[in-house]
């Protein structure tokens, strides 16, 4: 029997169009080939360039269809010469996190065997670990809302056990589902700054107790400071790491600098009933138009996509898709043959997503 899935469309500001449009081709494409699942898209209009038109930056409809949805793809958001009257940017992306209480922001990081990194490898070694960001608190708490005066700024860190306790549970989950497919060990390290911060002493002991409840799984901790320094020295040794909102924001950056960049460092933001899928990197008005635009991040987070609902809905040939997707743009990448700007060659966007596809129907 075809379970149909509809999906929230966010194309975004930028980039955002031209790295979509592919994106939702080749999921139609995965889709239409599968007798298991089929696949609605219904576009969901936001972002930098509708708040200049309208004066709404998250119309009430795009929420609705937010709400519904089975899953949200979304595109790069935000410009920088479009911002609210505080002077802050437009992001619906975070209004969409808060909105729907997205705790847990998944951030996967891998580097196979001939792909390239500014590491050195030592022979035999390959990143594979997830970073999992909370990302509704920490100090993003009061975004848009922190106190200034002529002499001092304030912004308010917040963690709660009912989040906190919902995304340790998630990260342990993770960790389990990770170790059954062969993809780690069965790891969770709790990274946060608990001899400094009183905040995160607090989120440790939740993370302790949590960890009570999965003995099969090994847990430990590292002060973020460390964390990064380890990421740089010995990455392989990470499998699954949960961290507060803004630590992991910038670990998460530092992840994709790993990989080679931002240009393939794809995301999820994932609370009880829904999910939201999307590139770490920003909407890069720079190159908007030019057909430049690297599409591997975005296509990486429909397999995300895919791998979640699979997941979710117990439809095997999802996740089977979603891993196939995934290793077509690691043999992409791998080759070297056909890689946008960013990645140092020169191929269009078009021909970016092309090569996947191509990928995708040889295999």
């Amino acid at each position: 029997m075809t379970k149909t899935f509809e999906i929230a469309v966010f194309e975004g500001d930028g980039i955002g169009p031209e790295i979509t449009d592919p994106t939702a081709k080749i999921l139609d494409r995965l889709a239409r080939n599968s007798n298991s699942y089929s696949l609605i898209f219904t576009d969901a209009p936001a972002g930098a360039a509708h708040y200049a038109k309208t004066g709404e930056s998250l119309p009430d409809a795009s929420m609705d269809i937010a709400r519904r949805a089975d899953a949200i793809l979304l595109s790069a958001m935000g410009l920088p010469d479009v911002r609210y009257k505080d002077g802050t940017e437009i992001s619906p992306q975070i209004d969409l996190r808060k909105a729907l209480t997205l705790f847990a922001g998944v951030r996967p990081v891998t580097v196979r065997a001939g792909q390239r990194t500014p590491l050195h490898m030592p022979d035999g070694k390959e990143i594979d670990f997830v970073l999992i960001r909370e990302s509704t608190e920490g100090l993003f708490h009061t975004q848009g809302r922190g106190e200034v005066s002529q002499d001092e700024a304030r912004e308010t860190l917040l963690i709660t056990r009912d989040i906190s306790e919902k995304l340790f549970k998630f990260a342990f989950d993770l960790a389990k589902n990770r170790k059954q497919a062969g993809r780690g060990p069965g790891r969770v390290t709790c990274v946060d700054k608990a001899n400094v911060f009183r905040a995160f002493a607090f989120f440790r002991e939740i993370f302790d107790a949590e960890a009570a409840k999965h003995p099969d799984v090994t847990a430990d901790h590292a002060y973020v400071d460390a964390t990064a320094l380890w990421m740089v020295q010995k990455p392989w040794d990470f499998d699954v790491m949960v961290t507060e909102n803004m630590f992991g924001d910038i670990l998460s950056d530092l992840g994709a600098g790993l990989m080679g960049g931002l240009g393939l460092a794809p995301s999820a933001d994932i609370g009880l009933e829904n999910a939201v899928f999307q590139p770490c990197h920003g909407s890069a008005p720079d190159i908007a138009g030019q057909g430049s635009a690297n599409p591997f991040a975005m296509i990486l987070s429909g397999a995300m996509m895919l791998d979640w609902l699979g997941l979710r809905h117990e439809v095997h040939a999802m996740q089977q898709d979603g891993a196939r997707l995934r290793a077509a743009v690691d043999r992409v990448v791998a080759d070297g043959a056909v890689l946008t700007r960013d990645l140092g060659g020169s191929a269009s966007t078009t021909e970016a997503a092309d090569a996947v596809a191509r990928e995708l129907g040889q295999r």
